[in-house]
């Protein structure tokens, strides 16, 4: 078995796994409960979200333990919305489907309306537009850091610029980024951001959202005991250790691992060359390495399901959107036709794979090519 999916989720790395152990044996008690316990559970979860302050470069007081990026997105949107001025939002066309469903909601129940800004054709939000669509009754922005399809970082000190100019909130998804990019300038540009756990090599159902504590809002739900009263629910101190953890282990070695995975796109790229194919989104200068090939001419889901057959594992798109019925929309606000669209592979690297796994890779797509080409 060959998996290249690690944009959808990460094998949980042993010392991430370790300390999910240790913290389940030792520290299961409820964080709230008075007894003794209950309060070295909660010293472990402070102790956490230090840690990750100090990571992040952050107020630790503004940090909320969630269960992953989709609830941070859904309690970052609802608090700026709270805290916001006007019943106007904008987002851009390449958002996570998450943010896409909470700002839905919001225009469907609670009479807000949405402008959604087009992506240029090198995968970047188109700045002249989103200016444009900003008005005196906007509430907030949302921009992801890293597009989850073909990994471009969008450029958020300019679009940071121009929210504080317009005085709107800014927030940003930035689950692709985390543990992938530089994010000591990011963290200072916006009034919110969302992170997960199971990107990085920690477990799943744990992430983390960031509010900025001077910005004042109503929390999505009222009488709340956990987590200051922003999060509902029991925490998974397990889990909390673990993703604190992993996030250690891939900060500490960031640009290792990145300039490790950078290798492996290019020998994939290299090798894949071979069947004369053209890999879209790996010519960016602006692009996560581990994120954003597309493959043309042959349907991303016939493409997937022959590597499949043959023990290498990739997708079509973001787990979170494939089933929609349809392709990425990323690509079809870059330009790029349904038609082609529809021909979408993602597939992205993990930093315990080897050159020998990627040409590996690259050859199984190679002979899918050559057969279909042989096939019409």
């Amino acid at each position: 078995m060959k998996y290249f999916d690690y944009a959808a989720t990460c094998p949980i790395s042993e010392e991430a796994l370790q300390a999910y152990i240790k913290a389940s044996r030792e520290f299961f008690a409820n964080t709230r409960s008075v007894h003794d316990a209950g309060s070295k559970a909660d010293r472990l979860i402070e102790h956490c979200r230090e840690r990750m302050a100090e990571l992040l470069q952050v107020a630790a007081q503004g940090i909320t333990f969630t269960s992953g990026g989709t609830e941070s997105n859904l309690l970052a949107l609802y608090a700026l919305a709270r805290a916001g001025k006007g019943k106007h939002i904008v987002i851009s066309a390449g958002e996570h489907s998450s943010i896409h469903n909470v700002t839905t909601k919001l225009v469907e129940e609670e009479g807000y309306e949405l402008s959604i800004v087009p992506m240029t054709k090198d995968g970047v939000v188109n700045l002249e537009k989103l200016k444009h669509v900003i008005r005196e009754d906007t509430s907030f922005v949302s921009i992801q850091h890293v597009n989850a399809d073909i990994g471009t970082i969008q450029p958020l000190e300019t679009i940071s610029e121009i929210c504080q100019e317009k005085r709107v909130f800014l927030h940003s998804d930035c689950v692709q980024s985390f543990g992938k990019v530089k994010m000591d300038k990011v963290t200072s540009l916006v009034d919110s951001f969302s992170i997960s756990s199971h990107k990085i090599y920690g477990p799943k159902g744990v992430g983390a959202l960031y509010v900025k504590p001077s910005l004042s809002f109503t929390p999505f739900l009222p009488n709340v005991s956990h987590e200051n009263g922003v999060r509902q629910g029991t925490l998974n101190t397990p889990g909390i250790a673990a993703f604190t953890t992993a996030a250690e282990m891939c900060l500490n070695k960031l640009e290792k691992h990145q300039a490790h995975i950078k290798r492996l796109k290019r020998e994939f790229l290299a090798s894949l060359k071979e069947a004369g194919e053209k890999a879209v989104g790996s010519e960016f200068e602006s692009c996560v390495p581990s994120i954003g090939l597309c493959i043309h001419k042959i349907d991303g889901q016939h493409v997937m399901l022959e590597g499949n057959r043959r023990g290498y594992f990739f997708s079509t798109g973001s787990a979170c959107q494939v089933g929609s019925g349809g392709p990425p929309k990323m690509l079809l606000s870059m330009g790029i036709s349904e038609e082609e669209a529809k021909t979408f592979i993602r597939i992205s690297f993990g930093v315990d794979q080897s050159l020998e796994d990627v040409q590996g890779l690259a050859e199984c797509l190679n002979e899918v090519i050559r057969e279909r080409k042989k096939a019409v």
